[in-house]
């Protein structure tokens, strides 16, 4: 937590003062308290809202967090109408133990920007309502990673951001002539609104930048003369992300396309050539074009080595390398046999049904989560506090991520005879086709036998339609029409990437899919343990009928 003398001394000028109150309804709300915790000890419960923390009413996660961070806090608590005053004993830096219903309590800030390509506008209508607020809160950048434009970044926003040392910050750049940005935001504020970028990397705030490429309005010499800015005016930038426009079959402006392989590979180029620049200039690469550039252009990936931490691996820079790379790490001993097996985001909305618990997040419990109850509204509640339907038992395999595997499930037939089919989209199935050939050749080989055979299955996204092809915006109706041309007496293996709080993007749920299947995380390492344990067993595996034994459960 940030030890900023000057947010310290606010909070305690406060206490002991009339407590600050918030609105109704943007106070947050008690989910689940941890037992034995210092808030179950202090009668803190699922449903009390709390007004304020040591007379400051906290309007975020962030807040919530710093306020909590001190010793022996007082929390005034709504419970059935009547107002309870509750003194917390705990030392500085100990959790509290409760976790709330949303990261944001006060309202989301929403987006005034108007830009063609953005990728809300692309939906296909009858989705859940929470997917197509667009927002443009540096609060949601921090805690989630989402892109921010600045249009609507405030003085009291730096203030903040700069003493409570929220970063890193992802930033939306998109091109760093300022008639050409307002042009693509269809926002005056946008010609101007890069000023806040410069005064962030100023103040020392790490910060990632984004340019989405639109053939014929900003790819080109306005792409070359944006990369030539960033170095220029923001050369301490953490690494610029360039991403092609994703065009789903329901957007609505005509001059948004996708890009050709010649457009491609233009971009590519540009992108190397610029990298060489900046090692030149700065002595580190700082520029990277996605994945999705490499594929559209059939050019090589880059080798592993260049994408150092893989810091954008979220944005799809280096992601398909870092698969490799855990794939292979996983089954060797190697030098590279720690390298970390990387958690992906939940797909592009990620952060409205929560998030890995990091920085000043709430504390995460099983089945829980900062924004887990329910997907929220624009004022930053969920859009119902009702009853949710009852879980389906779904099996994640064990990994950094998700602890050891859980609500085992017996599966018809023999596992270990079983051949398995890989789920995945048109982007993943490029990447995983080779490595799974390759993982196949080298497991026969070591057991001088035929081990399983394992198979990469497309799924077309007919959904969202266009160029879109990454696995985390599959949907449900489309996994289910390739599952029901399908063997049943196959294993079926689906990356949890494509479920949010155990649905997909249309709302279904694994257990509607025509076929069973294994929920697994989505990295390589997690593939390539299942992969190995399946070819073990079947060398271990008994003549007898039903003697092997199923490495992770599944869903139905």
């Amino acid at each position: 937590m940030s030890d900023s003398e000057q947010e310290r001394e606010m909070m305690a000028e406060q206490r002991g003062r009339e407590p600050v109150r918030a609105p109704s309804g943007h106070r947050p709300v008690v989910v689940a308290v941890e037992p034995g915790s210092a808030a179950e000890i202090a009668g803190l419960a699922p449903g009390d809202e709390v007004v304020s923390i040591s007379g400051v009413a906290p309007t975020d996660v962030i807040a919530w967090q710093l306020l909590l961070d001190e010793a022996d806090p007082t929390l005034a608590v709504l419970r059935d109408g009547h107002e309870i005053a509750m003194d917390i004993p705990k030392d500085a830096g100990v959790p509290l133990g409760a976790e709330v219903h949303a990261a944001i309590f006060d309202r989301v800030q929403t987006c005034d920007n108007h830009c063609e390509f953005c990728f809300i506008y692309q939906l296909p209508p009858g989705l859940r309502r929470s997917l197509y607020l667009k927002d443009d809160d540096y609060r949601l950048s921090f805690l989630y990673g989402n892109f921010t434009t600045l249009t609507r970044f405030t003085e009291l926003d730096l203030e903040r951001v700069l003493d409570e040392r929220l970063s890193p910050l992802y930033v939306s750049i998109h091109a760093t002539d300022p008639a050409v940005r307002a042009r693509m935001l269809r926002n005056p504020r946008g010609a101007t609104s890069l000023r806040w970028l410069s005064a962030l990397l100023d103040g020392g705030i790490e910060v990632h930048g984004q340019v989405v490429v639109c053939p014929g309005v900003n790819d080109g010499q306005v792409l070359a003369d944006t990369l030539a800015g960033v170095l220029d005016r923001y050369p301490s930038l953490a690494t610029l992300a360039v991403v092609p426009l994703g065009v789903s079959a329901h957007q609505r402006e005509p001059a948004m396309r996708p890009h050709t392989a010649a457009e491609a590979a233009a971009v590519v180029d540009l992108c190397e050539g610029w990298q060489q620049r900046c090692v030149e200039v700065l002595g580190r690469r700082l520029v990277f074009a996605a994945d999705e550039y490499y594929l559209l252009a059939d050019r090589p990936f880059p080798a592993a080595e260049t994408y150092g931490d893989f810091p954008m691996h979220e944005d799809g820079i280096g992601m398909a390398r870092a698969f490799e790379r855990e794939f292979w790490a996983a089954g060797e001993s190697t030098p590279n046999g720690d390298i970390r097996q990387r958690a992906p985001a939940a797909g592009f909305f990620s952060w409205v049904d929560g998030a890995p618990a990091e920085g000043y997040r709430a504390v995460r419990m099983p089945g829980h989560g900062a924004n887990r109850s329910g997907e929220i509204d624009v004022d930053g509640l969920p859009l119902s506090r009702g009853p949710t339907s009852t879980p389906v038992a779904v099996t994640l395999r064990g990994s950094p991520r998700h602890g050891s595997s859980r609500t085992i499930h017996p599966t018809d037939g023999e596992p270990a005879r079983q051949r398995i089919g890989i789920l995945t989209g048109s982007y993943g199935a490029a990447v995983l086709a080779p490595l799974v050939s390759q993982w196949h050749a080298h497991a026969t080989s070591q057991q001088k036998g035929s081990a399983p055979r394992a198979r990469v299955i497309e799924v077309p996204n007919r959904f969202f339609g266009g160029n879109i092809g990454v696995t985390g915006l599959l949907a449900g109706v489309d996994i289910a029409a390739v599952l029901a041309a399908e063997p049943v007496e196959h294993r079926y293996l689906l990356p949890d990437v494509c479920l949010s709080g155990g649905k997909f993007l249309d709302g279904m749920t694994p257990a509607e899919l025509p076929r069973l299947v294994e929920v697994i995380p989505t990295n390589g390492g997690a593939l390539r343990e299942l992969l190995d344990a399946s070819a073990s067993a079947q060398s271990d595996a008994a003549p007898a009928r039903g003697t092997a034994t199923h490495p992770a459960g599944v869903s139905r």
